[in-house]
């Protein structure tokens, strides 16, 4: 441990004054010559800037070493180059852009080579919480379902787990702030812990991402983006509310920015409140009330060599829990039980820039203090207080060719202490290190990356409870250990038709739950049982991706066959211990298969018109063809869209409106029910104007305008017979400076 915190004391040193490097030029039309006024953004060091009224732009100190420019205008294809700094030299790109109809690209984050989507070996979706929240979404949980191949266990308005391609829980891996999240993700009813404000944008990996994460992505990948820093030389404020009508709730947030050349700083603070949610049977779930204080903050400095930034978390959520329906009421107060959860989130990180390489080192500190109340509110009679420190070094070598290579070391120490009355889980520390290699080559139509990993987890507790007693659980220390590996690749058949293929395999170590669970879990009623002898699960999945687009439509059809070796699964007994009855942990061979299916029309000159449509399915079975439990329903998602921009004073109007179809879901596992089909309405506008320097942001929208009542497959309170959330009316205001 010692070694890392050197590491980190020898990465936070200022550097020495040395070269400074200037990137200079012009971005012109390809086909009329005219003057652009375009982005020009070098993601490796958040830097950029905004080409004048005669396309000329010229971006200053840039550090030595191979950095990605981006290159992108709206209405334009969006470029990006490859480009040597070193030296304090003054490099010249007169860049000639294309006319398209596609948006502009976005660079990719989750995938270590920092590739636009057009360049990226995988397909990763990736949307922003702004366009989430002006779709009616209540938190950010709610927000990512709408993401083709994405949907959550959702338990009320409060509790979302992401699930991905029908994984989830610890088969699916958070991250926020470049770190990974940790925070008892392995309970049906822990949630996320992440608010949406100040988080920019949501990239999601759907598939086995071992590689890049090691252990708990066997799933896939939630990969949260925080929001930007201001460019150079700019000061930014704003401020935002929007109001629930179906709760009764509101969600306000403020936020600043300010940045000088070398050193930059933002703040935000939010909090949310919500009454009990009205289902379409018109009643509301009582105790399904929460709120939830959230403070962002961040600082980073460029340097010459030395790019460092430094981010902190801070979320309470206080979650009601429901039991049964009871007195309608639209009171904020929390009722017994309810849950308090207090997360810490402490981010560093860093680039040090040499001659043609550069290492990069991210530390995080988590905390995160569950609590749940049941019969006192002044004391908590379940409580978890879990510390996680993890570290992420990697060097990016000289690019040798058309080959870039990453090596890296990732690792993670983890705390778990009990101090409540009762025990889930035991007190336990994890202790995790991987080591990493993976290489991309690049030609003009060719894409291909390839990599290997291993990883050792070693997971070591204390005994439980009383020796000889039923519900005792013993002292576990145990070694899990394991190779990935990846392979994939992009090839551009046509301009228009492109073609992505991927291997990849990815494990995932056992949790302390599934290995030590002993005793009545409250949450899902079940008396669970742990399997000490439960091995890893190994998966190997295999990806094609096919695109299409030209000016006028875009085409993608995603397939994926996933074999998981050794699938951890719980399954009930005929015992009754408790009143309750006994469920065991096993392990036997699964498999996951299905895809999506997506059509954008845009057709041009028309470009102000959208009309969407995409289609997700997955099928979870076991060796023996049972299905698997917590499957998400197939699903058909239409969205007709208008956007109008370049106003004299209104900048941009929009409007939408979605019909999801979501189908029966007959193919369940063993204590599951079918769970019928249904149909959502939504609907909403937004408008932005500016005034002088302010801009003003207004929308309304609807979710569920015909206040159907339906239950869904992955909701907990399907069980209870309790219905989803009703009609809801949302009204947005926000101000910008």
């Amino acid at each position: 441990m010692k070694y890392i915190f050197l590491m980190l004391a020898l990465f936070s040193m200022g550097m020495a004054a040395s070269a400074q490097n200037t990137l200079t030029g012009s971005l012109t039309s390809k086909q009329h010559g005219t003057a652009i006024m375009g982005t020009v953004y070098i993601p490796q060091i958040e830097k950029g800037t905004v080409a004048d009224f005669d396309g000329n732009y010229t971006l200053t100190n840039i550090p030595n070493g191979n950095h990605t420019v981006v290159f992108s205008a709206l209405g334009y294809g969006t470029i990006s180059k490859r480009i040597n700094f070193s030296g304090n030299q003054i490099v010249t790109e007169n860049i000639e852009m294309e006319e398209s109809a596609v948006e502009m690209e976005e660079v990719i984050l989750s995938t270590l080579f920092h590739k636009l989507q057009s360049e990226n070996v995988m397909r990763v979706e990736r949307v922003s919480t702004a366009e989430l929240s002006s779709s009616g979404a209540v938190t950010l949980a709610d927000g990512i379902k709408n993401i083709p191949g994405v949907d959550i266990i959702s338990t009320g308005q409060g509790i979302g787990k992401p699930v991905i391609r029908g994984l989830s829980s610890n088969r699916v891996l958070t991250y926020t702030q470049g770190i990974r999240l940790e925070n008892q993700q392995f309970g049906d009813e822990h949630g996320l812990g992440i608010n949406e404000a100040g988080i920019e944008s949501v990239e999601v990996i759907k598939g086995p991402a071992s590689l890049l994460y090691g252990s708990d992505a066997l799933g896939g990948v939630l990969y949260l983006n925080p929001e930007n820093f201001a460019p150079s030389g700019e000061s930014h404020g704003d401020v935002s509310s929007t109001y629930f009508s179906n709760t009764s709730g509101f969600s306000t947030n403020l936020g600043i920015q300010t940045s000088a050349e070398k050193l930059k700083f933002l703040a935000r603070g939010s909090y949310s409140s919500f009454s009990d949610y009205k289902t379409g049977a018109d009643y509301s779930v009582t105790n399904s009330r929460f709120n939830e204080s959230d403070f962002k903050t961040g600082v980073q400095y460029l340097g010459n060599k030395f790019k460092t930034t430094v981010r902190y978390n801070y979320n309470r959520s206080n979650i009601g829990i429901p039991e049964e329906i009871g007195a309608q009421t639209r009171s904020k107060d929390l009722e017994l039980p309810f849950q308090e959860i207090d997360n810490h989130i402490l981010s560093m990180d860093n680039t040090l820039f040499l001659k043609n390489s550069s290492f990069d080192l991210k530390a995080g500190y988590l905390y995160n203090d569950r609590r749940e109340f049941e019969d006192d509110a002044s004391t908590a009679a379940l409580r978890m207080q879990l510390t996680t420190f993890n570290y992420d070094l990697k060097y990016n070598l000289p690019d040798f060719g058309k080959f870039e290579t990453i090596v890296g070391l990732q690792g993670m120490f983890q705390d778990n202490k009990n101090k409540g009355e009762e025990i889930l889980i035991p007190d336990a520390t994890t202790t995790d290190i991987g080591l990493l290699a993976t290489t991309h080559y690049h030609l003009d139509k060719l894409d291909l990356q390839a990599g290997i990993r291993y990883d050792s987890r070693k997971i070591k507790s204390d005994a439980a409870r009383e020796f000889g007693e039923a519900d005792y659980i013993p002292a576990l220390n145990k070694n899990f250990t394991s190779f990935t590996a990846a392979l994939g690749g992009k090839v551009d058949v046509s301009q228009l038709f492109s073609v992505r293929l991927n291997f990849a395999s990815g494990f995932r170590a056992p949790n302390l739950a599934e290995l030590t669970s002993n005793g009545v879990h409250e949450g899902t009623n079940r008396y669970e049982r742990g399997n000490y002898n439960l091995k890893n699960e190994h998966n190997f999945q295999t990806d094609l991706s096919l695109e299409y687009r030209n000016e006028h439509v875009e085409f993608f059809a995603n397939g994926f066959y996933n074999v998981v070796s050794d699938y951890i699964f719980i399954s009930p007994t005929n015992e009754v211990i408790d009143d309750t009855p006994v469920y065991d942990y096993l392990q036997d061979d699964a498999k996951l298969y299905g895809g999506e299916l997506g059509f954008h029309l845009h057709p041009h000159p028309l470009d102000w018109l959208h009309f969407e449509s995409s289609f997700e399915t997955v099928t979870g079975q076991l060796q023996n063809d049972d299905y698997l439990p917590l499957i998400p329903a197939n699903s058909l998602q239409n969205t007709f869209r208008v956007e109008f921009a370049d106003g004299k004073s209104r900048q941009q109007s929009s409007a939408f409106i979605t019909l999801k179809n979501t189908f029966d879901q007959k193919n369940i596992g063993t204590f599951e029910t079918r769970t019928g089909g249904y149909s959502l309405l939504s609907a909403g506008v937004e408008s932005s104007f500016k005034i002088n320097k302010v801009l003003l942001k207004a929308g309304i929208n609807g979710t569920n305008l015909t206040d159907k009542k339906y239950v869904a497959h992955l909701s907990r309170f399907k069980s209870d017979g309790i219905y989803n959330v009703g009609r809801s009316i949302n009204l947005n205001l926000k101000l910008e400076i």
